[in-house]
Formats: structure tokens, sequence, C-alpha cells
């Protein structure tokens, strides 16, 4: 019978991307981990992992185990869960990002919801500058939203990479004139970014689309609308990345932050560790 501590230790390895901050997530010191993962790999009777320096891959065995120790893991959550919570566990106000991952994550909130029929959430995809006043009002639970890197006060943090960028197939004439943005509505750090970064250069800019949804930025950038500033994980295909060499430096660094009130319940708190996975996923992978 396989352990689910271990089972837990190795998913962390995996999407962490190695021991030191697996450790930190499932509270155990990284030689603890380490030996945990040895006991899984002698349970086996295979390698799991490929050990290169700070780098950790799993093996093909170790690819094969992760679908089934994701499940297992589920699964055992999904049960204590279900013999432990009380009839009504309230609600959960959570705010995200709307340009972060929002299929995947939308599919783990509602794994969530399903495994604790008695809570009800209630999810707001919005600005972090919005996000970021309503979990210090109070209004909210739970919130991911974009900052300035190096700021504190939050459950962990991950770096994010932003990038200029424009069409493929249609790039904006850089050089003729004023810059036309794509971006958010003003309040945004992205746009916010952007502006300052131009102006530093000395650059004139005008908006020249402006939407409140990540999909409506992407088609304009494709289309040839504008420049705009993504992360890694929302540039499409159909964008081109644009560096120094084409006149625009790099932008100064953000990071994605998880944050929850002061008073957050039980549950908020594991719905938090449940964010946490996975933005470790989704870290590990753009990395």
């Amino acid at each position: 019978m396989l352990d689910l501590e271990l089972l837990r230790s190795f998913v962390s390895v995996v999407d962490a991307g190695g021991f030191t901050r697996a450790g930190e997530r499932v509270h155990r010191t990284q030689s603890t981990v380490s030996q945990q993962i040895k006991r899984l790999e002698d349970d086996l009777g295979q390698p799991l992992l490929n050990r290169n320096g700070k780098d950790v891959t799993p093996t093909e065995a170790g690819e094969r185990l992760l679908s089934y120790a994701r499940r297992l893991l589920s699964l055992a959550e999904e049960a204590r869960d279900v013999v432990a919570r009380p009839e009504s566990e309230g609600a959960i106000k959570l705010g995200i990002p709307e340009d972060f991952a929002a299929y995947r994550l939308a599919k783990l909130l509602a794994t969530f919801s399903r495994s604790r029929p008695g809570l009800r959430l209630d999810v707001r995809a919005d600005q972090s500058t919005y996000l970021r006043r309503d979990i210090e009002r109070g209004e909210l639970d739970l919130a991911l939203l974009k900052r300035d890197a190096g700021e504190k006060g939050a459950i962990a943090v991950w770096p994010e990479q932003v990038h200029w960028v424009t069409s493929k197939t249609h790039p904006v004439d850089i050089d003729a004139g004023s810059v036309p943005l794509i971006g958010f509505p003003a309040g945004c750090l992205y746009r916010s970014r952007a502006i300052h970064a131009l102006e530093s250069a000395g650059r004139s800019w005008h908006m020249a689309y402006t939407s409140s949804g990540l999909a409506g930025i992407q088609a304009a950038v494709a289309a040839g609308l504008g420049l705009s500033i993504l992360s890694d994980i929302a540039i499409q295909a159909g964008h081109r990345v644009l560096t120094a060499k084409d006149g625009f430096a790099s932008i100064d660094k953000t990071e994605l932050a998880l944050v929850a009130s002061p008073d957050a319940s039980p549950a908020t708190l594991r719905l938090a560790d449940r964010l946490a996975e996975f933005c470790d996923s989704v870290d590990a992978k753009a990395a």
C-alpha cells in the first residue's frame, strides 16, 4: 500500500522543481523530503526523480506515477473532508486576476467546491488594484494578485516574467511616431508599467485598445492593433516578444502573491494550500 505522505512529498517535489521549496510546501525539512522520496523509490523498486544539481525532474516511472499520486491524494482529501465537515461551512470570497491561467484555475476551484458541498465559493476576477483594496477592507477572504516584486505580507509569492509583445504576422511599426498600447483599464499594474517604460524612454504613446478581459487583449495584439505587456503564460502563438534589440528594455519585476485576510477560516486556508500547489505547478512549468 502506498503511503500518502510519501506521495504528497513526491508531488510537491515535482511541482516545485526541487527539494527545498517542496519541503516548505509540506512543512518538512529538505533532508526529510529527500528521505521520503528515497523510501518511496525503495517501495516501488524504481528511481522516480532525475537529480541534476538543484534541478529535479521525474523519470519515466515518476511521470507514470505522478497522475496516480495526484488522484490518490485528491480522493483522500475528499474522503477526509466529507467525514469531517459540518453541514454548512459558510462562504469563501476569493479574488483572482483575470489573466492568470483562467481555465485551469477554474477547474481547480470547481473540484474544490464539489469536494465541499457545504461551502459556498464566491469568486471574482478583477484587477489586482481592486483585489488588494478589497482584501484590506475585509471584503475578500483570499486573493491571488499581481504586485511589485519584493513587497511584504503574503502566504506565498511567485516571480513573474513579463514581456513586451506585438503581432507575429502584423507587427506594429514601432518607429512610426506614437506607440499604440493595448491593455486593461486604468489601474492595471501592467498598463502602468508600460506607460512608465515608454515615458522613461522618451517615447510618445496612446491607448489603442482597452479591454477588461485577457482574451480581448490577446486577440488585439495578435491582430496588430498595438503593443502590450503580457506574462509568460499569457503569450500566444500569434504574438512575438520584443526585446532590447527592438528598442524595448525589460520591464520592472512583478510577482503573483497569495494573500489571506487576518481572520481566515480553516476552509479558506485549505483553499490557500490548493492554490499554492497550483501556482507552484504553473511556476515550475513556466520555468
